[in-house]
């Protein structure tokens, strides 16, 4: 077999990339913000924090909060037919 070259954030210079106006210091606000059950939120990678960072193929993707770990949060999300749980950071995520 061949071995798999890359890694996680293989590609993602498009999606993980800052605009000028963006780059800077991350408000404490959205690092500490809260969540409940139920809420809908979407996905969106903050690149300055790598920590509970979700894998970038559901970028852009919308979800419902499910639950909490730590500081993370349970986030359902549908991949085509398929449900799925993803553990995420508050700081990757919007509401909707």
């Amino acid at each position: 077999m061949v071995t798999r070259i890359g890694g996680f954030r293989r590609k993602t210079r498009a999606k993980l990339r800052k605009t000028v106006r963006t780059k800077g210091k991350i408000s404490v606000s959205k690092f500490a913000h809260k969540f409940e059950d139920g809420e809908k939120v979407y996905l969106v990678l903050e690149p300055a924090v790598q920590k509970g960072s979700f894998h970038p193929r559901f970028y852009g993707k919308a979800g419902v909060i499910n639950g909490k770990q730590g500081s993370n949060y349970y986030v359902d999300i549908k991949d085509g037919n398929k449900k799925k749980k993803l553990l995420s950071h508050p700081i990757h995520l919007r509401k909707a």
